[in-house]
């Protein structure tokens, strides 16, 4: 589709919520493409955001451009038109979903040896990737009970919602996946990579990588979700879908459900795992700074820390300020 065109079929779709001025859009996308100068296409993105209020984070390789932005829905636009008008990006598709505040506290453009690590050289959508899946054939596919469904996010994301009979690899990170295969996959033998395989991820980026990734180890029938669960989410009714949960997302946000709307998760702030209304429940839980998942791994010097930075927020929220010590995935010990 064309990518303007999708945009404007959001803006169409949601007119209402875009109306309310208190409302922020949340662009996630990313490509794959052959970027040699990374500091000089890190000074043209700089141009488009300076004098702009849009915030998040976005990643620069070699391999192309992975990022997540929000911002108000007029800045939104403008941020978008220059982004089109960028030769390696005029095709550059997005997922647009809504959110009460802006979920982001900066503006950060980044540099690093992938987009997404998988820590595999010659390993790149490029050159070969799995066959896609549109999110309206997604139901049927997985239905067939001959496939192999593997979820290839991290253990936390996992946890709050997937995909009817997924494979959970229980990886921290998406670096750990090659191994798992090893252990899980490569170990059965040959036979194996004649079967049917299906993955899916949060956006689509992981999943593409590691059909990659596969395709590269000799499986021959690969296939992933386009556009991951995000666009899965916002094509597939409630009452027809095979999600369970919510998806977990890398912003404040934590979680989202159908159409994309806001899920009842919040993170916990020491080791950026979901935790609901139950878990806050727990003895373990202490705002900002330690929950069930994390209490008995932290040392005394780490909560102390946590609490201070908490402490810190909370003096920031009262100025209606936001605090620049915002917990990031740097925080997690």
């Amino acid at each position: 589709m064309n990518p303007k065109l999708d945009y404007l079929n959001f803006l169409q779709s949601n007119e209402k919520y875009i109306n309310d001025k208190s409302n922020f859009i949340v662009v996630a996308f990313y490509k794959f493409f052959e970027l040699q100068n990374l500091e000089e296409f890190k000074d043209i993105l700089r141009l488009i955001f300076n004098d702009t209020l849009v915030k998040g984070t976005i990643l620069l390789a070699k391999e192309g451009i992975n990022g997540t932005i929000a911002g108000m829905p007029s800045e939104i636009k403008n941020v978008l038109d220059e982004l089109w008008n960028l030769d390696n990006l005029n095709d550059l598709e997005a997922k647009y979903s809504l959110a009460p505040q802006n979920p982001f506290f900066r503006m950060k453009i980044r540099l690093k040896k992938e987009i997404v690590t998988l820590g595999i050289d010659n390993i790149s959508p490029k050159k070969e990737v799995g066959k896609y899946i549109k999110p309206e054939n997604w139901n049927s596919f997985i239905s067939d009970e001959s496939l192999i469904l593997i979820d290839t996010r991290n253990d936390y994301e996992v946890s709050i919602g997937s995909f009817d009979k997924a494979i959970n690899p229980n990886i921290k990170s998406f670096r750990e996946f090659p191994n798992w295969v090893s252990k899980n996959l490569l170990n059965k033998g040959s036979e194996i990579k004649k079967k049917k395989i299906g993955m899916f991820c949060t956006g689509g980026i992981r999943c593409e990588k590691s059909t990659s990734y596969l395709k590269s180890l000799g499986f021959e029938d690969v296939y992933h979700l386009e556009g991951g669960i995000l666009k899965y989410l916002e094509k597939i009714p409630e009452n027809e879908t095979k999600w369970n949960g919510s998806c977990f997302v890398f912003d404040y946000r934590v979680s989202v459900k159908h159409s994309l709307e806001l899920g009842d998760y919040d993170m916990c702030f020491a080791c950026r795992m979901p935790i609901n209304d139950e878990d806050k429940k727990n003895k373990y839980y202490i705002k900002g700074q330690s929950c069930h998942h994390c209490f008995t791994r932290s040392n005394v010097k780490q909560k102390q820390r946590f609490k201070e930075r908490q402490k810190q927020i909370e003096i920031a929220k009262k100025k209606n300020q936001s605090h620049i010590g915002q917990p990031n995935s740097k925080d997690k010990f």
